[in-house]
């Protein structure tokens, strides 16, 4: 069968469907594990489907972690600065994670309340309704195949009615041009029901149905991430659909992120049938709600697969800033207020770790880089820069590209770690300094995401951003507010006061003397005007 032809018809069962397709090939996973042995309990899920991998976390009612499970998602790229995924895969491992976490917590007697989603966000599917064909596999956010089309509408003088309308950059990050893109490959051509999706949507529809009456919607914090999306009406703007030649009938019905958005289907996860998915939210978003910043200044730096500063800018649309990107933080529906926030992205963090891991070898896993990072005072005058997809804010310079600079024979394992640790901090420190430039007061950061288990990139970040960082006491901030959203949505919790006493952090990093850091910053700066 090909995985990138098959079809799925009403009459498949879905479950069997996904396990001829991709389940019966995966391992067997490390989880779930059990993390209390209270029976009886009232539990939220949220389904993570990050960039790297997907996660699904079963929370208890002090937002406390019960079990887990994770599958890593395999990466594509079959030429230079594209990045592709399978989103059969994609929905494959949503399915075993949810069945594996569903299975382990019941056989301890809890019940399952609700499932929230959250999600890697601009990433773009193409698919037929009708058939569930994909006509190609789904462009990442990372993938910069239509940068020059977006510096073709920005020369046309496009910039500043796609900036009013929507708070984005003309940048290739974001999901209009990949539709366009796929539109003009013909991708679509011969489809029943032609349509995108971002993950959150193609998620909803094969959970609920697919096929078979699949809801197909989506929410403002999602939305607002494709570039075709009013920023204050949370609709879809007909100016930007005339802009890019994407009709209305592709996309998904834009709803508030704390909704019914249907229930599970029997025949998708058994052991969930009947659970209402209860909220959504785009990850970063959902990072923010999930480390409670609620109120309009509070901000949280998140340090996945990419690096990315959001900040609550309260109730209404805050107008853009140079550098930053305006975005729906979150629709409460009749929950709790709507919020909008200003966001500074850096395409790769984590994923440079990676880098350095799998294709260079340095580190036999991601954890061992702090260790081998503090085996050197200082980098040496190695500098990094991790512009793998081109350069995020506050440059946007999409033919930036990666580099290591500043070697000679004194240079080993060790300054090139620290100096991609370093790289971090300065790329979040170019972001909380545009937020500064901007007139936009920060008071601190709440830290989360892998990386932020370094307590080295933590105290650089720090003293670079002249800010206190506060790490959460769980770093899977993203998959939090996935399920205290959705524990929202269903009246588990009833208000954002209430989830705000949930949270914690577990360690203050405060700034010192910044002198070698500035001297440091400044040498990368100019690192990244050569990249």
């Amino acid at each position: 069968m090909s995985l990138q032809h098959c079809n799925y018809t009403a009459s498949t069962p879905f479950y069997r469907f996904l396990e001829i397709s991709f389940l019966r090939n995966l391992r067997p996973s490390n989880y779930p594990k059990s993390f209390t042995n209270l029976a009886d309990v009232d539990l939220i899920f949220a389904l993570d489907a990050g960039t790297s991998g997907v996660r699904t976390v079963a929370f208890d009612p002090r937002s406390n972690v019960v079990a887990s499970s994770y599958r890593a998602l395999t990466q594509h790229f079959p030429h230079s600065g594209e990045v592709e995924h399978d989103a059969l895969e994609i929905a494959a491992l949503a399915i075993a994670t949810l069945r594996e976490v569903a299975s382990s917590v019941q056989q301890a007697g809890h019940r399952v309340l609700a499932v929230g989603v959250t999600n890697q966000r601009e990433t773009t599917i193409a698919f037929d309704r009708a058939t569930a064909q994909q006509g190609h596999r789904a462009i990442v956010w990372q993938d910069r195949r239509t940068a020059r089309r977006c510096e073709e509408l920005d020369e046309a003088g496009h910039g500043p009615l796609v900036r009013s309308t929507t708070g984005l950059v003309l940048d290739s990050y974001f999901s209009a041009t990949k539709m366009r893109w796929f539109l003009d490959h013909g991708v679509l051509d011969d489809f029943r029901v032609p349509s995108f999706a971002t993950v959150d949507t193609w998620l909803l529809w094969w959970l609920t149905g697919g096929v078979d009456a699949g809801v197909f919607s989506t929410e403002p914090s999602n939305a607002s991430r494709t570039m075709l999306m009013d920023l204050a009406t949370m609709q879809w703007s007909p100016s930007m659909l005339e802009l890019f030649g994407v009709e209305r009938h592709m996309l998904a019905d834009i709803l508030p992120s704390t909704s019914n958005f249907g229930t599970i289907r029997v025949d998708v996860v058994p052991e969930l049938a009947g659970v209402a998915i209860t909220g959504v939210l785009g990850d970063q978003q959902s990072a923010l709600f999930g480390q409670a910043c609620f109120e309009p200044g509070v901000v949280k730096a998140t340090y996945g697969t990419g690096a990315f500063i959001l900040a609550n800018a309260g109730e209404a649309p805050p107008g853009v800033f140079d550098g930053l990107v305006t975005t729906v933080a979150w629709d409460l529906g009749d929950r709790g207020p709507r919020a909008y926030a200003v966001e500074g992205s850096a395409f790769v963090a984590g994923a440079a770790v990676q880098w350095l891991r799998d294709e260079l070898g340095f580190i036999a896993s991601s954890d061992q880089l702090e260790a081998l990072a503090l085996g050197a005072s200082d980098s040496g005058g190695v500098q990094f820069v991790p512009a793998f997809t081109g350069l995020g804010s506050p440059f946007w310079r999409s033919e930036g590209r990666g580099s290591i600079t500043g070697l000679s024979r004194g240079a080993g394992r060790a300054q090139i770690a620290r100096a991609l640790i370093e790289s971090l901090a300065y790329q979040v420190r170019a972001m909380t300094d545009a937020f500064a430039t901007c007139g936009l007061e920060l008071h601190e950061l709440r830290a989360d995401g892998g990386a932020a288990a370094m307590d080295l990139l933590l105290q650089l970040q720090a003293t670079n951003s002249r800010l206190a960082v506060l790490r959460s006491t769980t770093l899977e901030a993203t998959a939090r507010g996935a399920a205290t959203v959705a524990g929202l949505g269903c009246g588990h919790w009833k208000s954002l006061e209430q989830i705000a006493t949930l949270w914690s952090f577990e360690r203050r990093f405060n700034p010192q003397d910044p002198l070698v850091c500035d001297v440091g910053y400044r040498t990368w700066l100019r690192a990244v005007e050569r990249s």
